[in-house]
């Protein structure tokens, strides 16, 4: 059974790295990676409509002038009958005896390891998740941010993902958002539906429109249709994918020869 985490942490470096580790451990995806506490509000809001089964928290998460700190918020959401584990995260061992008291699943201390991740997702997954308590489990979706709001996408509006200048963000049919995840966090809770074309661009395969080569090069159209008019986003493919991107479009079309 795959977890379903969320990680609250105000550094981005640190915030990155944790994603990363707990994604590498292939027992659980992060489903949202947020800097404050009241995005991780949001994102845990039923009407969200994210199942979260874990929170990692850090404890030093600064307190904005209208929220709380990590430590105070998690010392509050324990206390709601529908709450996740929580996981604290610090760069001080003794906060670990204030870990317990809160009632928390877990701690860990900075700087991260990947056997400490691996080994605290494991124990998590021997409680009974958020997910498996829930009366539906909900697709998975991608938590992107625009200004101080999480927005959920459903895979079907999401047309491709792009990283540059150390920023990632989302193309999609409501606009352009930004994400907190790299993409090859993405990519690997997504699985076959988001496909890598080129270094800085993952693509929903079954949204592409057209395949365009023009001098060598092969570049994609992503997006959707209504009668003739297209909405979408032109992506470059990398020469190095495009035989395999072109097979990979082809075994699912039928009307050209395969060449």
């Amino acid at each position: 059974m795959t977890l379903r985490v969320l990680v609250v942490e105000d550094e981005w470096p640190a915030r990155n790295y944790l994603v990363e580790l707990v994604q590498q451990t292939g027992a659980a995806e992060v489903v949202a990676a947020v800097a404050t506490v009241a995005e991780a509000r949001q994102a845990l809001a039923p009407q969200a409509g994210a199942v979260i089964d874990v929170a990692f928290v850090d404890v030093q998460l600064a307190a904005r002038s209208d929220d709380l700190s990590g430590i105070a918020w998690v010392r509050e959401a324990c206390r709601e009958p529908r709450a996740p584990m929580f996981v604290l995260a610090t760069a001080y061992k003794q906060h670990a005896i204030e870990a317990y008291e809160l009632g928390v699943s877990d701690y860990l201390v900075k700087p991260f390891t990947a056997h400490r991740v691996a080994a605290c997702i494991q124990r998590l997954r021997t409680r009974t998740p958020a997910s498996e308590r829930a009366a539906a489990t909900l697709p998975l979706r991608i938590a992107a941010r625009r200004q101080r709001k999480i927005v959920f996408l459903d895979l079907n509006e999401v047309w491709a993902c792009e990283a540059a200048d150390r920023l990632t963000c989302v193309h999609s049919a409501r606009g352009r958002y930004d994400l907190d995840l790299t993409l090859s966090a993405i990519a690997t809770s997504f699985g076959r539906t988001l496909v890598r074309v080129h270094r800085n661009w993952l693509v929903n395969a079954n949204l592409v429109l057209e395949l365009e080569r023009d001098s060598g090069d092969m570049s994609l159209f992503v997006g959707t249709a209504a009668g003739a008019e297209l909405a979408g986003v032109r992506v470059p493919v990398a020469k190095e994918r495009a035989t395999e991107v072109r097979e990979l479009l082809m075994a699912s079309a039928r009307g050209l020869r395969q060449t």
